[in-house]
């Protein structure tokens, strides 16, 4: 999910402007020249993300504007991004990461081993609200022994630490202001934020890479659905990057003007318990709840033929996924057997906190009306993006909540007893160290698969179902990423006729 400052002229401070949803034309030049316009609901909390961005500043900036040592490719590889070469020592303690000697950030710095050094520390500080922070508690120590050569040491082993290093984006350690500016080395610079409208990268000529295949790249955001797909038929924006409502898809299919893309998601709706409070703290209310749903009737609902169902918190394309969509089923009946089991023969309330963008809203009443059935009342508390992360991931003042997650390899977060559920299992957490600690991915894919398969036991949240990845592009344009995995939507191959 970065820091201080010194931006020269080339970087523009973002635009603190408050206006109403998202207006204009897209840009009718096609080319090296052109204006890509791409439609959202996930608009930047602000544009850190160590500071609680959210999921909007990754698909804007990640990649685009920031790059890391390593880069998450669309097809779920890692591969060497501002890194020319490791080294690993023989005991999986030591990394020796030498830099590309040719990148400079958009302020004209020099990237060096300095600014990788204070990129990690970013992450790690104390006040750090990045997703990827405990990630790196195996860092020991960083050196910077010259300008291109970073040495990390580690307390353990860390079978995953090239991949996390992934997320992590690589900061000019004299930026400051990173919440409103920038300062990366990617292929766009910011030009301008409007809050609440739209956010605009520009080509940045001095890249070190290949260029971007367009001039200017112009996120325009929403907050419905219908208004998304509306501005894509009134040819406002040219690509829609996740559709959140397939209403309007049979709009855009069989459409030449369109095309649609059924890409591979990592996105799980969940409904999420906080373990630490009753009746949620009992592994009987928790299957009880599971049961009472029918999710399959959910999916179709929300999704029409797309998504599918999954059991635990791993999509498929995790090595460690197995298909246990049969461990809690659907049946009222065992709901009712299992409340009264766990002493809610007549059932209980709690209140849903509910992002109030799509679908959460259509997806709590549909859980109000299941678990009514057997005698559960749900107050659905619908709250921004904003509250809830102050509410529900910082303050843990919530009992339930409704939220997607975006990430791959994200069932280790039940590893993590801290984490906003409170999911609390010794031996989870124990099997989640263990694979974390692996020397070969046959072991961490092991592990792993028990860790999949306890949560799913034990109800730790319902997992809903996995969203389809579906991105709606006009015809005119081409070479956009359609799997969006963790989000990510890099921008600088698309070409518009």
């Amino acid at each position: 999910m970065k820091r201080q400052l010194t931006l020269a002229a080339t970087i523009a401070a973002a635009a603190l402007v408050l206006t109403g949803c998202s207006s204009g034309s897209a840009d009718d030049a096609g080319g090296a020249d052109a204006t890509i316009n791409i439609g959202s609901l996930y608009e930047p909390q602000n544009l850190s993300n160590t500071g609680g961005g959210g999921q909007g500043v990754t698909e804007a900036l990640s990649g685009n504007v920031y790059e890391g040592l390593y880069k998450l490719t669309d097809d779920g590889e890692v591969e060497p991004l501002l890194a020319a070469d490791d080294e690993v020592s023989d005991d999986g303690l030591t990394y020796t990461i030498t830099l590309r000697d040719d990148v400079e950030f958009h302020s004209g710095d020099p990237l060096t081993s300095v600014d990788v050094k204070s990129s990690i520390e970013a992450v790690t500080a104390e006040d750090s609200q990045s997703a990827r922070k405990s990630s790196f508690d195996v860092i020991e120590s960083i050196e910077t022994p010259d300008d291109t050569t970073v040495v990390f040491t580690l307390s353990q082993r860390s079978i995953s630490f090239i991949y996390n290093l992934s997320y992590i984006w690589i900061v000019n350690d004299a930026a400051t202001d990173l919440k409103t500016s920038e300062d990366g080395t990617g292929p766009y610079t910011l030009d301008e934020w409007k809050r609440g409208s739209t956010l605009s990268l520009t080509r940045w000529d001095d890249y070190w890479g290949d260029a971007a295949k367009n001039a200017e790249v112009v996120f325009h955001y929403y907050t419905d659905a219908t208004s998304q797909n509306n501005a894509l038929i009134s040819g406002q924006i040219d690509i829609i990057t996740s559709v959140q409502s397939p209403d309007a898809l049979s709009q855009f299919e069989g459409n030449d003007d369109y095309v649609v893309n059924n890409g591979s998601s990592t996105t799980k709706e969940l409904l999420a318990f906080n373990d630490r409070l009753e009746p949620f703290n009992d592994r009987l209310v928790r299957k009880a709840v599971y049961s009472a749903i029918d999710r399959e009737k959910l999916l179709n609902s929300i999704w029409g033929d797309y998504g599918q169902l999954i059991g635990s918190m791993v999509p498929p394309t995790d090595p460690w996924y197995v298909d246990l969509t049969d461990v809690n089923p659907y049946d009222v009946d065992l709901a009712k057997d299992l409340l009264a089991e766990a002493g809610y023969a007549d059932g209980f309330s709690f209140t849903l906190d509910t992002p109030n963008y799509d679908p959460h809203p259509a997806v709590a009443e549909f859980l109000k009306s299941e678990l009514a059935k057997v005698g559960i009342t749900v107050n659905i508390n619908v709250i921004t993006a904003d509250e809830w992360y102050t509410k529900v991931f910082q303050d843990r003042d919530f009992e339930a909540t409704l939220q997607e997650h975006v990430n791959d390899r994200d069932v280790v977060w039940y590893g993590n007893p801290d984490f906003y559920w409170g999911y609390d299992n010794a031996q989870v957490q124990k099997w989640v160290a263990e694979a974390e600690q692996a020397k070969t991915t046959d072991e961490q894919t092991e592990l792993l698969t028990k860790v999949n398969k306890q949560i799913a036991e034990d109800a730790a949240s319902v997992w809903l179902y996995l969203y389809p990845q579906i991105v709606v592009a006009s015809s005119d344009v081409s070479g956009y990423p359609v799997n969006g995995l963790n989000s990510q939507f890099y921008a600088y191959d698309i070409v518009k006729e």
